[in-house]
């Protein structure tokens, strides 16, 4: 079990803070590591999987015309994906994850492992441009990780 998913559910039990997620390319894998400590019913309100841009449009109400303009895989998508998820559960926090895991799927302008990781505040969504390197699974545990990473620096 990583220390920083650890870190980071003590960190909000101790300051009763509530945290969702929304995520595409890691598939669930953040809510999974988080639900793997004990203890997380106290913070985690929320997770979604949304995969499909369907599932972006109805779970998360991000309008279709932002997706036909910018792309799944894009900052804004990014943005709206947390600040939705966030608004949704009434949490304090939350990521978000939409990237390019491959093998395929990838275009010029879009390479494999190249990800957005949308964070939201009470204030303010911050998303940040990674590009991992690995296989899919690798580029998801890195994308995963980088993200709570994010967060508590955001929060500190």
């Amino acid at each position: 079990m990583s220390m920083s998913y650890k870190t980071l559910i003590n960190k909000l039990k101790k300051d009763n803070l509530k945290i969702s997620i929304a995520e595409s390319c890691t598939g669930g894998r953040i809510c999974y590591e988080l639900t793997k400590i004990p203890g997380v019913s106290k913070v985690f309100l929320f997770g979604a999987v949304v995969y499909s841009n369907k599932a972006k449009i109805n779970i998360l109400k991000i309008k279709k015309s932002k997706l036909d303009k910018f792309g799944a895989v894009s900052k804004i998508i990014a943005k709206e994906m947390s600040s939705n998820i966030m608004k949704i559960s009434k949490s304090d926090f939350s990521i978000s994850t939409t990237g390019i895991s491959g093998p395929t799927g990838r275009t010029i302008k879009k390479p494999i492992g190249l990800t957005y990781i949308g964070i939201s505040t009470k204030y303010n969504t911050y998303v940040f441009k990674k590009k991992f390197k690995g296989s899919r699974i690798d580029i998801q545990k890195k994308a995963s990780k980088s993200a709570i990473s994010l967060l508590m620096k955001i929060i500190n």
